[in-house]
């Protein structure tokens, strides 16, 4: 029977999970452009425009622009391109998906009075995937230099943070008795890529199994799916019909699984006992969970023309679980008894996932500024510029004293970053033509890590009275490059990364 083991974590050993660190925080950190055809079409400018569901996500006051009841139904087809260049070795990979996207509807309620002040007030729920992780990345090439085996020695030698793993312990305790650092020390031994210095079981000073002689081949595939989804209740009233207000309350849903497979494969021979010549490095993760935001917006209609927008939206307070699952293969020569062995399979018995204590994950809030201008009921433009303060990620396990640790690795890592939308929109009799501009600044002090995000848009929308049919496309790329693994073995590849996602509404006038 598979096992499931519930560990409490303590110490050096939240930190480490694959889930609980900088890269991980930023991706339920990190915006996207989802939602209707339109809110797409036009790049997100809408945060003094209201009238659309996704505005919603943006600035809540734009419930009241609506002037009828409406629901709508979206669906998307996003298309992932990320080419990798590891080392001179270009490879790319491909992931699409095809889901419902948004689906909302809103109610507008008008006050009769000619005489009153507050004249229109609106309810709306709205359901969007904020974020997309289908994904699939491949690296392949030659690495001059560095093994998988720093990996694991990191965690079998002492640092900065934790002493160093005694022997004795690796050999007295199964993989399901330790922390997830003292796991990667008993896995680098059990697989024979690391060697102990002596063989006495205070021993606690470890060296590679791998020859040092460079040129190893390296696969690393890593593939992700699932989404970050989120529930919107919003409500919003005008007054005089010249200045809007609005608040939003949001219940997020995560639901995240990343398989990483790692592979590499050695050409020399160590001169030791045991001769590997290839080992292979599988983790995944599942990380699920739920949280609660809240979003207040103003727009303020200067003239009939001109508006300006301004919202905040809160941080994200997530209660995250994480399961762990981890195997490791590795091929060997060993001349202890023969001196003409045959390749040998080992494979450490890590058959068995692990669950990890609930944590806390609080990412950052934004402040958005918008102005639109709208021209005689033909034509609009429109644009937001918003800044989050990404440092300000932080994680809070119950009794875990490198929480401020761990946070700190952050804020020392990222920063504030801004970002820009620019929409436009013009009509013709029933026609509608969009299209628009975004971008987002680097979350990292070093953009070497991730760079700035460039996209733009375009779409056609149809009224047919009643009904509207919004089509769009948008198109982003960014390049990055992080680590194949977060300690000791940090080499990674250059990915440029490339999506284009096609977007179809259909609206409803109730």
């Amino acid at each position: 029977m598979k096992k499931f083991l519930f560990l409490l974590l303590s110490g050096f050993a939240i930190s480490t999970v694959h889930s609980q660190e900088v890269v991980s925080g930023l991706r339920f950190a990190q915006d996207n452009i989802t939602g209707t055809a339109r809110f797409q079409g036009m790049s997100g400018a809408f945060g003094a425009l209201g009238g659309d569901l996704s505005s919603l996500n943006v600035n809540p006051a734009g419930s009241a622009i609506f002037n009828y009841n409406q629901i709508g139904f979206t669906f998307s087809n996003i298309n992932k391109k990320n080419e990798s260049d590891y080392y001179g070795t270009i490879t790319n990979a491909r992931k699409s998906n095809f889901d419902l996207n948004q689906a909302g509807s809103v109610f507008v309620f008008t006050n009769r009075n000619p005489n009153a002040e507050w004249t229109k007030f609106s309810l709306a729920v709205n359901y969007e995937n904020t974020n997309n992780f289908e994904n699939s990345i491949k690296s392949i090439g030659f690495n001059p230099t560095n093994s998988v085996a720093q990996y694991f020695l990191y965690y079998a030698n002492a640092n900065q943070y934790q002493s160093g793993m005694p022997l004795g312990e690796i050999k007295n305790n199964d993989y399901f008795n330790l922390n997830f650092a003292d796991q990667q020390a008993w896995l680098g031994y059990k697989g024979y890529l690391i060697n102990p210095v002596s063989d006495t079981a205070e021993n606690t000073d470890y060296v590679s199994n791998v020859t040092d002689q460079g040129d190893y081949y390296h696969e690393n595939f890593i593939t992700s799916q699932g989404y970050n989804g989120k529930l919107s209740f919003n409500a919003a009233t005008s007054y005089k019909d010249k200045l809007y207000l609005g608040l939003t309350l949001n219940s997020h849903f995560t639901d995240f699984r990343q398989n990483t497979y790692f592979f590499e494969e050695n050409y020399q021979d160590n001169n030791n006992i045991v001769d590997i010549k290839n080992t292979s490095f599988e983790n995944e993760i599942y990380t699920h969970g739920s949280g609660f935001s809240f979003q207040l917006g103003a727009i303020a209609k200067v003239t009939d023309e001109f508006r300006l927008g301004l919202s905040y939206q809160s941080p994200t307070w997530n209660k995250l679980n994480d399961e762990l699952r981890q195997s490791l293969y590795s091929n060997i020569y060993n001349y202890e008894n023969t001196d003409n062995p045959d390749l040998t399979t080992v494979h450490p018995d890590t058959n068995g996932t692990i669950a990890y204590q609930e944590y806390k994950l609080r990412t950052p809030g934004k402040i958005t500024g918008s102005m639109a201008v709208v021209f005689n009921k033909k034509g609009l433009l429109s644009a937001d510029i918003g800044y989050k303060n990404y440092g300000n990620i932080e994680y809070s396990i119950e009794n875990d004293s490198r929480n401020p640790i761990v946070n700190s690795e952050i804020s020392n890592q990222l920063k504030g970053a801004a970002d820009i939308r620019i929409g436009g929109e013009y009509k013709i009799e029933k026609l509608s033509l969009r299209g628009g501009y975004r971008y987002e600044g680097s979350p990292y002090k070093d953009k070497t890590y991730m760079g700035d995000l460039n996209g733009f848009s375009a779409g056609l929308g149809y009224n047919f009275g009643a009904t509207k049919a919004d089509l769009a496309y948008a198109y982003s790329k960014r390049t990055s490059n992080q680590g194949f693994f977060s300690q000791g073995f940090t080499d990674g590849a250059n990915i440029s990364n490339i999506n284009n996602t096609v977007t179809f509404t259909l609206l409803f006038d109730l």
